[in-house]
């Protein structure tokens, strides 16, 4: 008998083996990363949001210049930015606590405080006239932030509450205002706030110093990259592992200490302690800060931003002067204007980025 021939390959038996299959081809390359990626629509607002003020800053400058030679003067730049410097310092520290989330009301009561008990300790030398009041208003920042941070009280109600505790022992402390504590002239600490070194004013060299240590803890540090994650949620950073309340104590005990340190400046420049000063600087700090392009909500903001903020405020309040013919108090005027204006565009920028 014939040997029975072997059964021809089907096709789906062809195609079931694996061996005779074709390799399959390389996935095609996937476009997920790429859209990812911001858009360049998408990076120039994030750019404009950042560091627009700069922009404002350069063109008021610019304007101010050719209307009023005056106000390009290198003795007047001088002046400015030693005004601002003060400022400066304390929107720094303000600047941390709004990235996390939180605002910090007392600092304008802390800032006065620093500057009395800086004059007060004077009289024994610079250390103890630098320490006193950092110590003093570190520890009004602690309980700011061991309230807030662990026991989970609102901000807002906290240093409220530390903006009349500290006026209030301000005011006992110098018999409600009628004493007032001088500086030595000629002292170290008078030349604290009122040398120079290489023609800039020593108040704004430890301002510029401190905003370069600021901008590398927040951008070089994993401590400054979780304040944008506890700003961001504070849940979500408890949920990666973060330390949110230990995060919170340390922001509130720096903006205290960095408060305390523009106040004792302040008072080694005006070589006295004046009880009055500090009203509304809370206000103005939260200004420069949120004009400076970081959000009110927390989670992204940066020093720069701040420094030209704070610029523009004090350019604004040089101009009104320079006119001559408006008070100072256009300049509030003039800085709830732009608040407002920016806080609009932020909205409209934040808007814009999440359409692209």
């Amino acid at each position: 008998m014939n040997a029975p021939r072997p059964a021809e390959p089907t096709a789906a038996s062809a195609t079931a083996d694996p061996k005779a299959a074709p390799a399959p081809l390389s996935a095609t390359p996937s476009v997920r990363a790429e859209t990812e990626e911001p858009s360049g629509r998408e990076r120039l607002l994030g750019l404009v949001q950042r560091q627009g003020v700069l922009a404002v800053l350069l063109a008021v400058i610019l304007v101010a210049s050719l209307l009023y030679p005056s106000f390009a003067s290198l003795d007047n730049a001088r002046g400015v930015t030693v005004q601002a410097s003060f400022l400066a310092i304390v929107a720094l520290g303000m600047t941390l606590v709004i990235i996390t989330g939180g605002i910090d009301l007392s600092v304008g009561s802390v800032f006065a405080l620093g500057g009395v008990l800086a004059a007060w300790a004077s009289q024994w030398g610079l250390l103890p006239a630098l320490l006193v009041p950092l110590l003093v208003c570190g520890a009004i920042g602690l309980v700011n932030g061991l309230l807030i941070g662990r026991a989970g009280l609102a901000p807002f109600i906290v240093t409220l509450a530390t903006l009349l505790g500290a006026r209030g022992l301000l005011l006992a402390f110098t018999d409600e205002g009628a004493t007032t504590y001088l500086v030595p002239k000629g002292s170290a600490f008078a030349w604290l706030g009122g040398g120079t070194v290489w023609g800039f004013g020593i108040p704004l060299l430890i301002a510029l110093a401190l905003f370069g240590l600021g901008g590398l803890l927040l951008q070089r540090t994993s401590f400054g990259q979780g304040l944008f994650a506890v700003g961001g949620s504070s849940d979500a950073a408890t949920l990666m592992g973060l330390p949110v309340a230990r995060t919170k104590v340390l922001v509130y005990t720096l903006s205290g200490l960095l408060a305390g340190l523009a106040g004792a400046l302040n008072a080694a420049r005006l070589t006295s302690g004046v009880t009055i000063l500090g009203v509304g600087m809370e206000l103005d700090a939260i200004s420069a800060v949120v004009i400076g392009g970081t959000l009110l909500i927390g989670g992204a903001g940066s020093v720069s931003g701040t420094l030209w903020g704070v610029l523009l405020l004090a350019v604004i309040q040089n101009l009104i002067n320079q006119i001559g013919s408006l008070n100072s108090s256009y300049q509030s005027v003039v800085s709830g204007g732009f608040l407002v204006v920016v806080v609009v565009a932020q909205r409209y920028l934040a808007r814009g980025r999440r359409s692209t």
